[in-house]
């Protein structure tokens, strides 16, 4: 899952990206509030970790934005220093979903992350087959199928096309696409990446009479939408 971390302490923000990128978690650090704000207004995250003691969080001005803009359901982990019984009720209050006292240990850190996302997204065990229609994945064994019929991708391939699945009707920027599969931040070719969306589409047949369609959006990402069979 992808996650954007805001702390202005650099030491804690390498480590929190650092234990949640080895459990499998795409982070991205801000040290600033104003540019967290930016990102979130164009870029999806699936989960937000927080400090406390950042400029403009003590007046809840983020969680105000956040809860008035952004699903509902976006799990928000705060991290705070602070242990009297008021500060803890308004960090709650505000709309956070879960709260650390710091430091913490990395597994409480990785357990907790795992337990929001899994209550807000429902998330299924990586062990366990997926379906989508006529599409079949099975995480476990890294098979993939359409009607029955085994379809063969490569590691990069599989990943993306369950990434699209998972994220249905949801457009995926670059940035996300690049963060969650490459694993990395950084610049990823865009010939690249639509060589993969290419053969993704080719491969799987991502057609409309498959019920499914994948599109670009330019200057953006990618977007796969569910369609009727005569939608054209």
């Amino acid at each position: 899952m992808r996650i954007a971390v805001l702390d202005a302490d650099r030491a804690q923000t390498d480590f929190i990206c650092r234990t949640l990128s080895g459990a499998g978690h795409a982070c991205r650090a801000f040290a600033e509030d104003g540019e967290l704000v930016t990102q979130l207004s164009w870029q999806k995250f699936d989960l937000l970790v927080l400090d406390w003691n950042v400029v403009g969080i003590g007046d809840g001005e983020v969680m105000h934005w956040v809860r008035q803009r952004l699903s509902a359901r976006l799990p928000v982990l705060f991290l705070t220093d602070r242990s009297y019984e008021t500060g803890i009720g308004a960090l709650l209050n505000s709309g956070t979903d879960d709260y650390l006292m710091t430091p913490v240990s990395e597994t409480l850190l990785v357990a907790r992350v795992d337990s929001l996302l899994r209550r807000a997204y429902h998330l299924q065990s990586p062990t366990l087959e997926q379906t989508f229609g006529v599409y079949k994945f099975d995480p476990k064994l890294r098979h993939a199928s359409v009607s029955g019929r085994p379809v063969a991708l490569t590691q990069k391939e599989f990943d993306l096309a369950l990434l699209l699945f998972q994220h249905l009707s949801h457009p995926l920027s670059r940035s996300h696409i690049s963060d969650v599969i490459w694993k990395q931040s950084n610049y990823v070719p865009s010939r690249t990446m639509d060589t993969h969306v290419s053969m993704l589409r080719s491969k799987l047949e991502l057609r409309p009479e498959n019920g499914y369609r994948l599109a670009p959006i330019y200057g953006y990402g990618y977007r796969l939408d569910r369609v009727d069979g005569d939608d054209e």
